[in-house]
């Protein structure tokens, strides 16, 4: 038996990755408000899971990860696979001008993510093994001026994640980096009642995770979602930035 930990015990994706992984396993849901967690634990245990611990987390309360994390390692180790699904996508109008809005975008979905997936990191290298799943987007493969604030954040971390994989090549651990396209769920639930379309290609917290799944059975590091995701992310690139800078999204 193994630990599957979800950073970000609500996150649909999250969920939907843990649920396809947890036959057999232990599922650990870190999330605020973790006695509060009733239908996730129930999705989880119906999928297989042998047990569902809640752990409380606050993702923006960096100096607490540390002692979090590791007593995560310490009850509940070996770690099979961490799942970090936090994140905020926040006012993307708002965060043009409010400092304060567009500091705790970057702050939940970049800073606080280096703080987290370093520390899971240090106990993988340490028992020699697992693999940290960790949630880019095609917002971060080119920054668009829809979302600029919310897109860095991602490229950052899209870069992190890229470099850590490399850094950790030859002990065992394994960094697998999801770039999915624009998702239809709770996180995205305010834009679609402001009628904003869903993006070509879009897809759900289900998909996302057979997908993520998948790919972790294979041993991949890197995986589109859904796949013909990614011939437009390497094009993008290449658009010129007069033509790139008039798209609305």
């Amino acid at each position: 038996m193994g630990t599957i930990v979800v950073f970000g015990g609500r996150s649909e994706i999250g969920v939907a990755t843990a649920q396809r992984l947890a036959s057999g396993n232990r599922v650990v849901l870190a999330a605020r408000r973790s006695d509060d967690l009733d239908p996730q634990r129930r999705l989880l245990l119906d999928a297989g899971a042998t047990d569902v611990v809640a752990v409380e987390f606050d993702a923006d309360d960096v100096s607490s990860h540390p002692a979090l994390v590791q007593s995560i390692a310490d009850d509940y180790g070996p770690l099979e696979a961490a799942v970090v699904a936090f994140g905020i996508l926040g006012d993307a109008a708002r965060a043009e001008t409010d400092v304060e809005h567009a500091l705790q975008i970057a702050h939940t979905d970049y800073y606080a993510q280096i703080s987290v997936i370093t520390l899971v990191a240090n106990v993988m290298r340490t028992q020699g093994s697992g693999t940290i799943i960790v949630f880019s987007s095609i917002a971060g493969v080119r920054v668009r001026k829809a979302n600029y604030v919310y897109g860095s954040t991602k490229a950052g971390l899209d870069g992190f994640a890229s470099g850590l994989s490399d850094a950790l090549h030859g002990t065992g651990v394994r960094v697998l980096l999801v770039r999915p396209g624009f998702v239809i769920g709770n996180m995205t639930k305010d834009l679609m009642a402001s009628g904003t379309e869903p993006a070509p290609m879009s897809v759900t917290p289900d998909q996302v995770g057979e997908a993520v799944a998948a790919a972790y059975r294979k041993g991949k590091t890197e995986v589109a979602v859904p796949g013909r995701l990614r011939p437009v992310m390497l094009a993008t690139r290449w658009v010129p930035r007069p033509i790139w800078r008039r798209m609305s999204r």
